[in-house]
């Protein structure tokens, strides 16, 4: 039986009510389940969070799941979808009053670190932006090759359901569809261009 068959069966069995079978599973997965928390940069907490909130996913969803075989992917992409619930969830805004009679009217450092991480956040989100337009097989590679530390290529292929030998070029492609998307591609130009002016 090759692995795909392997997995399959696990989870035909587990859908049957074969409690050492979902065992099986967790212990075989579990190490990318959390890999993809630590990818999001979750706090511990948050990733054990994901990681028991995918597993309760699995046994709601195990009789229902179409491809039995592509587990592992099934399980990256829920783990993706919970870390973007728990960052979205965790996200606070701050409005400001820029008509308030106390606002300031000149620059202190304070003005200048907060106008820094301004310009932080706005690229930050035109990389999330950018990221989003991946495809999900892109998606998922990424997150597992950018954890810390990272998956292995073994339990990528697994997870991912595709060799090893061509995680490498996946990569490279995943890679350069990401620098070529016009959100990374404008942040790139606007650093060469203010290294430009610093660095005649």
């Amino acid at each position: 039986m090759d692995e795909r068959s392997d997995v399959a069966a696990l989870v035909r069995r587990a859908a049957g009510g074969d409690h050492g079978a979902y065992d099986a599973i967790v212990k075989r997965f579990a190490g990318l389940v959390w890999h993809i928390g630590l990818a999001h940069r979750l706090s511990p907490a948050d990733a054990a969070d994901v990681s028991q909130t995918v597993w309760l996913r699995l046994v709601e969803q195990l009789g229902r799941i179409r491809e039995p075989e592509r587990l592992g992917a099934w399980l990256a992409t829920t783990a993706r979808h919970e870390c973007l619930a728990v960052l979205r969830r965790s996200h606070r805004s701050v409005p400001v009053d820029l008509d308030a009679p106390d606002a300031p009217v000149t620059m202190t450092a304070d003005d200048v670190v907060g106008s820094t991480r301004l310009e932080a956040d706005e690229q930050a989100v035109s990389l999330r932006a950018a990221w989003a337009r991946l495809p999900e097989r892109c998606q998922a590679l990424l997150s597992l090759l950018l954890a810390d530390p990272p998956a292995s290529y073994d339990e990528i292929a697994e997870a991912l359901a595709m060799p090893v030998g061509s995680i490498g070029p996946t990569r490279q492609r995943c890679l350069h569809r990401l620098r070529g998307d016009r959100a990374v591609a404008g942040i790139t130009a606007a650093s060469g261009c203010s290294g430009t002016a610093r660095h005649p």
